[in-house]
């Protein structure tokens, strides 16, 4: 059976969240391969995408990482969310893989930023950083 446009998107979306819980984990595509009990480059189909992951596995696979099945599924673009393949195509299948959310570069400075055990230096780190944005450039807020 052939996916739709909006499966897809659905697939890539939910395997770039599981190859985000697992750079954020520090885990390998290997030792988790090994916990669920498949090769690495199965790993790697789901976290591109390629292949659709299973209720059971995606169970399995938020127990290894720590969190919970609707990790997975949280801040689901609304189109995806619906289901609505109108309007959507390959560049918006782009777009979700070219997130700077689910870069390696991104989810390396989280964790170590979240390493710096003193508050204060994460705010004044966080601060500074806010203020090398260009001005008019988008910041995300917290």
């Amino acid at each position: 059976m052939t996916r739709s446009i909006a499966e897809r998107q659905i697939d890539a979306r939910i395997g770039g969240r599981l190859r985000e819980a697992r750079l954020l984990r520090g885990i390998t595509q290997e030792r988790l391969a090994d916990a669920v009990g498949l090769t690495f480059q199965q790993v790697q189909k789901y976290e591109k995408g390629a292949n659709r992951i299973g209720a059971s596995r995606l169970f399995k696979f938020s127990r290894i990482l720590e969190v919970p099945p609707s990790f997975f599924f949280d801040n689901m673009p609304e189109e995806l969310a619906a289901a609505a393949p109108a309007g959507l195509g390959e560049a918006e299948m782009e777009d979700i893989r070219h997130d700077p959310m689910s870069k390696r570069e991104t989810l390396e400075l989280v964790r170590a930023y979240y390493k710096i055990a003193e508050p204060a230096v994460r705010k004044r780190l966080f601060e500074l950083v806010k203020a090398m944005v260009a001005p008019g450039e988008p910041t995300l807020e917290h």
